[in-house]
């Protein structure tokens, strides 16, 4: 049997996957253990969704089931305006945490949007700004692993607009590798009226101008320069309205990418469910851990361990092993993106549901004054019509049957009312908050027998006040698009995220961007990782992914986890030469017993 392991990964989705790789590149024997089963192949899984009608987003994946995935199925709205929960998390409110996430080979990167803007620089010291943490790094100290997740994940953008409608500091000379993903048809609609114009946010002192801007994107586009890395990565998009929960072409970026580019030194076990990352008491350096796969108990020894198995799921693995939490922080400050969604009717077609879900937004609340008082908010354009806010075509269809209209009726109003459909998504930030936390339910067991985690989860006045503001925006961009709202968040089962503010009703859906459950800091008293995610009290375990963020601004979190783990790789590249000087194979391997079944 292989025996003792330079470094266990546990998850294999994008944080773990591009560890692994590049430790591999490095010469070091890296073993990846992943909770969940290996998915078939995009085209293949497109055409298993497809044929099953649709379905939530985490549908179309194999599932193990001894390791369950939260979905967004598992919450329902109540009548009186509460919400029920059922599934994995077990819910304790007051609010729902609205987001799932998938354990499967690959993770949550294969059903993601795909979307991956920077963090903008206000946004790593939100504490300074008055709400939530300060990051112990800058914007400066992560620009340059910006660049190398942007091209590992073949990033498409431009980049003079990223500097100048985000007010990003990106060098002069840099070119993402791909070309912007060309505005969709409303995109473009949408900057006719829009862009140049202004709009009254109530907590800024000024009127915002608004500005069209493209989103960038892991998917293939036209590279920017033929023959630099990341240019050839696959098919270019196709446009595609079915990329969640799966690109049919494999355009988007998944972290099944970078595990074909995996060295022959990582090896990867899949329904393995790690339960308990062993250390020495005295020490306090971990000697490696324990899995549960095929019925059986497994140990494997390792000098060093990285735990990229999700937020929600690392703060689960230290709490069942009793590591990492002299700061009290493991598990607390669990946070989302809160997505306030506005529809309605454009006063022409649109083309709705063609293309990516979004490929533009309006980036001017996202910085800025205004996040003294409110949260901040980026917008995306939403490209699939009412699909995620109040229905998909189906569900209009039903609605326009049980109306009475038959035939050609039917046709016209139907084909009328989805082409001019579209939305908009407003996505708060929520500040970091030791009282919305994960913790470990004692009574509640899942397959395994192990307790399972439970989730309380609320949102702070601040982001309620975004959620306000938020709306006065949106209430005049319809104005000013000439557009008919239909918005509204009736109490029942659609909305579980509801909730009343100063006299208004709102919804939120969960955006899937959990973090802050393992925060990072400068103090091992107030943060569970230091700047390179390893744990203060644990100098060979890292606990790697969005869980270390401080703060997730308002930008979706892919982005800027990929560009942390790829700092911390080459951290425990250091740590691993310093345990093995010289770092020759022959050193490496005499230290390789036999693995313990």
């Amino acid at each position: 049997m292989t025996a003792r392991w330079d470094a266990v990964v546990v998850g294999a989705g994008m944080a773990g996957s591009l560890v692994a790789q590049r430790l591999g590149a490095q010469g070091w024997r890296v073993l990846v253990l992943e909770a969940g089963r290996t998915a078939d192949s995009a085209p293949d899984t497109a055409a298993a969704y497809r044929a099953a009608g649709g379905g939530t987003p985490t549908s179309p994946y194999p599932h193990n089931p001894h390791a369950p995935s939260p979905d967004v199925g598992d919450l329902t709205g109540r009548p009186d305006g509460g919400f029920t929960a059922t599934g994995y998390l077990l819910q304790h409110g007051p609010l729902p945490y609205a987001s799932g996430y998938l354990r499967a080979n690959g993770g949550t990167g294969l059903l993601w949007t795909g979307l991956t803007p920077r963090m903008h620089p206000e946004d790593f010291r939100t504490g300074d700004l008055g709400h939530g943490r300060n990051w112990p790094i800058g914007y400066h100290d992560l620009e340059p692993h910006y660049r190398a997740a942007e091209h590992e994940l073949g990033v498409a953008a431009d980049a003079e607009q990223q500097r100048t409608a985000v007010g990003l500091p990106i060098p002069d000379d840099y070119a993402f590798p791909m070309r912007a993903i060309p505005a969709s048809h409303l995109d473009r609609q949408l900057a006719h009226a829009l862009d140049g114009r202004t709009v009254r946010d109530p907590a800024m002192p000024g009127p915002a101008r608004l500005a069209v801007t493209a989103t960038p994107h892991a998917r293939n586009g036209l590279p920017t320069r033929p023959t630099q890395p990341g240019a050839s990565l696959g098919p270019i998009c196709a446009g595609s309205a079915g990329c969640v929960p799966v690109c049919p072409t494999g355009a988007k970026y998944t972290p099944l990418r970078t595990q074909a580019r995996w060295s022959a030194s990582v090896e990867l076990r899949t329904e393995a469910v790690v339960d308990r990352v062993l250390a020495d008491p005295v020490t306090g350096r971990v000697t490696g851990v324990e899995y549960l796969a095929g019925g059986a108990v497994h140990r494997v020894d390792a000098d060093l361990v990285v735990l990229a198995a999700h937020a929600i799921e690392n703060a689960r693995l230290l709490l069942l092993s009793g590591l990492a939490n002299r700061s009290d922080q493991v598990g607390r400050n669990l946070m989302d993106h809160p997505a306030l969604l506005t529809w309605g009717l454009m006063p022409r077609p649109v083309g709705p549901y063609r293309g990516p879900g979004s490929t533009s937004g309006l980036e001017a609340f996202r910085f800025g004054p205004g996040r003294e008082l409110r949260a901040p908010f980026r917008i995306e354009i939403g490209n699939w019509g009412w699909s995620w806010a109040g229905g998909a075509p189906p569900a209009e269809a039903a609605a326009l049957l049980a109306a009475g209209l038959r035939g050609k009726e039917l046709r016209e109003s139907l084909g009328d009312r989805l082409g001019r459909q579209f939305s908009l998504q407003f996505e708060l930030e929520q500040p970091a908050d030791p009282a919305n936390r994960v913790t470990l339910d004692p009574d509640r067991r899942d397959p395994l027998g192990l307790p399972r985690p439970a989730i309380r989860y609320d949102l702070t006045e601040y982001v309620r006040q975004g959620m306000a503001s938020a709306r006065a925006v949106s209430d005049q961009l319809f104005a000013l698009l000439g557009a008919e709202d239909h918005t509204a968040y009736p109490a029942g089962p659609q909305w579980p995220g509801r909730l009343e503010h100063g006299g208004a009703v709102y919804g939120y859906r969960g955006a899937g961007h959990a973090g802050g459950t393992h925060v990072m800091g400068d103090s091992p008293a107030t943060s569970v990782v230091d700047q390179w995610q390893r744990c203060w009290d644990h100098p060979n375990l890292y606990a790697v992914g969005c869980g270390s963020m401080p703060s997730l601004g308002t930008s979706n979190p892919s982005l800027t986890m990929a560009a942390l783990a790829l700092r911390s790789a080459e951290r425990i590249h250091r740590d691993l030469l310093d345990l093995h000087r010289p770092p020759t194979a022959g050193s490496r391997a005499a230290q390789h017993p036999t693995e313990t079944p």
